[in-house]
């Protein structure tokens, strides 16, 4: 069965972070691979990359005349891929090596979709404050996510595979979601995986052996940053909710065990043995909390606009 990886980048600024992860897909143990790389609009981005990697037999590299976002550039690699797979990564991830093997050997007959973990790798070390429950901040698996080959809607787009022809049959990437220049819609992942159950009946096995290595820069760590991640995050899910009204339950899921279960284990350890970062990170799980419910509050009085002629 013939993987076909797609790597989308789009800014200079990354470039090396970008190079590093091409580098760790072209060093997959799994044979066949193809790698199609997408380069959103960027010129200078696009023939340096085809200069040092240009020469790579199963390599292919275009460019979007004009910047579209991640969402476009991930649906028209998927187009140009010939595999019978389809799997995505960031360009600011590293795979290990038996990434791609891990998430193949997955599929049987009736999968569709399997997504691995996304691990973070803190440039200049995880900060004391940041709770494991809100990982998903910073686009890696959060505590509770999902147990070793469970079925859940969704994994991260920095490790999720699909089949190809399933995954284009649905429309791929929802434009409306993604990056797109300082634009910059969360949970693109959402949209195609509930499009996918809905046309299959399968979600997205979670195969926790299948591992990337995020990139976590040091303004990823900056608490404004996270409080306004959070907030534009709330944001997002009104978009999600207009979107596909459909995915509205899955909140509700989250604040259960986030307020029903673990906020409560993390008093009592803090009771029974207190320490400083216990009570930060306490603290930033009531402060994000709130920030993601400030930005639903707020996309409830502007969302309904935001799709109008995004596109």
């Amino acid at each position: 069965m013939e993987v076909s990886v797609v790597v989308c980048t789009h800014t200079m600024e990354r470039y090396d972070v970008f190079a590093d992860c091409l580098e760790s897909v072209l060093a997959q143990t799994y044979e066949p691979l193809e790698v199609v790389v997408v380069v959103d609009g960027n010129e200078a981005v696009y023939e340096r990359a085809r200069e040092e990697f240009g020469g790579r037999e199963e390599l292919s590299i275009h460019r979007n005349e004009e910047t579209r976002g991640v969402s476009y550039s991930r649906t028209r690699g998927a187009e140009l891929a010939s595999g019978e797979v389809v799997a995505f990564i960031d360009d600011d991830a590293v795979a290990e090596p038996d990434w791609i093997a891990e998430l193949a050997r997955v599929y049987d007959e009736g999968t569709v979709a399997v997504g691995g973990r996304v691990v973070p790798d803190w440039v200049e070390g995880k900060p004391d404050f940041f709770p494991a429950e809100f990982y998903w901040l910073v686009g890696c698996d959060e505590r509770g996510m999902g147990e070793h080959m469970e079925e859940l809607r969704n994994t991260y787009g920095s490790n999720i595979s699909f089949r190809r022809e399933a995954f284009l049959a649905v429309g791929g990437y929802d434009g409306n979601t993604g990056r797109k220049g300082d634009r910059h819609i969360q949970a693109h992942e959402a949209p195609v995986c509930i499009r996918l159950r809905e046309a299959t009946g399968r979600g997205v096995i979670y195969n926790t052996h299948a591992r990337v290595n995020h990139t976590l820069f040091p303004y990823r760590g900056d608490f404004r940053w996270l409080v306004a991640r959070s907030f534009w995050q709330g944001y997002s899910k009104r978009i999600m909710d207009l979107l596909l009204p459909q995915a509205a339950g899955d909140k509700g899921d989250y604040l259960r065990q986030l307020l029903g279960r673990f906020v409560p284990m993390r008093v009592r350890d803090l009771l029974e043995e207190p320490t400083v970062p216990k009570v930060k990170q306490l603290v930033a799980i009531l402060v994000f909390t709130a920030a993601v419910g400030f930005g639903y509050l707020y996309g409830l009085l502007r969302a309904s606009d935001s799709l109008v002629g995004e596109d």
